[in-house]
């Protein structure tokens, strides 16, 4: 059996379109939130953690860091959220190694094991104890 010519730009545009969905979801995700400002009150619900208990969640000021992100303001968005910046450019990557792969046909297996999980777990943990202590200050958002 051969192929039609021809026939592999149509393969590969439908092999890329979860690639770009998911993109275009994200895309418009991170639009609302650069054109909505998370920093006026109103707009969005404040984190129930922070809200009863006073204690910085992992995501607190992910809104934030995202709003500055979009309008180019890296400084203010490590500021509000280093995990969140570190979680978008990781999530670049990622996307541009399932592209990259996808164009040539290849599989893309992102294998996790119990040690990279439990990594970014206590990552996070790390994260959360040291923005609620004193001298973690600087990472409260």
């Amino acid at each position: 059996m051969t192929a039609e010519p021809g026939s592999a730009a149509p393969a590969v545009l439908t092999r890329l379109l979860v690639p770009a969905g998911l993109l275009a979801s994200v895309a418009a995700a991170f639009a609302y939130v650069g054109a909505v400002d998370p920093n006026e009150p109103g707009h969005y619900p404040a984190c129930p953690l922070l809200r009863l208990t006073g204690v910085y969640c992992p995501g607190c000021g992910g809104l934030r860091s995202a709003h500055a992100f979009i309008h180019g303001d890296f400084a203010a968005a490590l500021g509000a959220n280093a995990l969140a910046v570190a979680g978008y450019v990781l999530f670049a990557a990622l996307w541009t190694v399932w592209v990259v792969r996808t164009v040539r046909g290849r599989p893309v297996r992102i294998e996790l094991g119990p040690v990279q999980l439990w990594g970014a777990g206590l990552l996070a943990a790390i994260f959360t104890l040291v923005r609620n202590l004193p001298f973690g200050s600087w990472l409260h958002p």
